[in-house]
């Protein structure tokens, strides 16, 4: 990926940006140019791919949510693992993720999916895989974002303390293995998505339990309420 392309919120630029010329990243951003070109729809916009990262600077992480890749429907991706842009309907597995919520801590479901509140608290909402064609979910694994995602996980749980990693499901607890539980908060079930998770999401206890952790190693608890919508300020995820 081309520097003139880049467009990394530089806390992470100076991170992890070095990963964005590797020849594997490269070859990563010909293929979205020629899909573009033969006239594929991608999701998020491309101002927004790296969207997670501006919301969430390095030193504000306190929570780590890993999605798998974005909704692949007009309109819905915006850069943020599991949120909505305004007006469109909340995703079934975000509307499990709230219910437990509510369950875990008393908190009324809100009426939206936009999730930028919780990601300017410190909860970066990471897909696995950055990009996916209209209509076609996982069109873009397998082609160097998990490298990409890879580094920014195992950067995160090299460089800082004290994290917590909600790891739900398989495919994002597999980027567990890069993070030392000795240092960091892992906390694993299932998916929130309707097909599993009522075999362990639903009751988990994840948002108390990543609150209690973060307080014990001498941190503020996240707020996981939502305000209603208001309009972002221009250039905002």
């Amino acid at each position: 990926m081309g520097e003139d392309r880049i467009r990394l919120e530089p806390s992470w630029k100076a991170r992890v940006g070095d990963w964005l010329q590797r020849d594997d990243m490269r070859q990563l951003s010909r293929f979205l140019r020629e899909r573009k070109a033969a006239g594929a729809r991608i999701y998020p916009p491309g101002p927004r791919i790296f969207a997670a990262f501006d919301a969430t600077p390095f030193d504000a992480v306190k929570v780590v949510v890993l999605g798998q890749d974005p909704y692949h429907g007009e309109g819905q991706a915006h850069g943020l693992c599991f949120s909505v842009q305004p007006g469109v309907p909340v995703p079934p597995s975000l509307q499990n993720i709230y219910k437990e919520i509510e369950r875990d801590l008393g908190i009324p479901r809100p009426d939206h999916g936009h999730l930028v509140a919780w990601a300017r608290r410190g909860v970066l909402l990471l897909n696995a895989v950055l990009t996916v064609e209209a209509g076609r979910p996982g069109s873009h694994q397998g082609k160097g974002w998990e490298g990409f995602t890879d580094h920014v996980v195992e950067t995160l749980a090299r460089e800082r303390e004290g994290l917590v990693f909600l790891l739900w499901g398989s495919y994002a607890q597999a980027k567990g293995r890069m993070v030392d539980a000795r240092r960091h908060r892992i906390l694993r079930t299932t998916h929130p998505s309707p097909l599993s998770a009522h075999r362990g999401f639903l009751g988990c206890g994840h948002f108390s339990a990543a609150n209690q952790y973060l307080v014990r190693q001498g941190g503020a608890p996240i707020d996981w309420s939502l305000p209603p919508l208001a309009p972002d300020p221009p250039g905002q995820p």
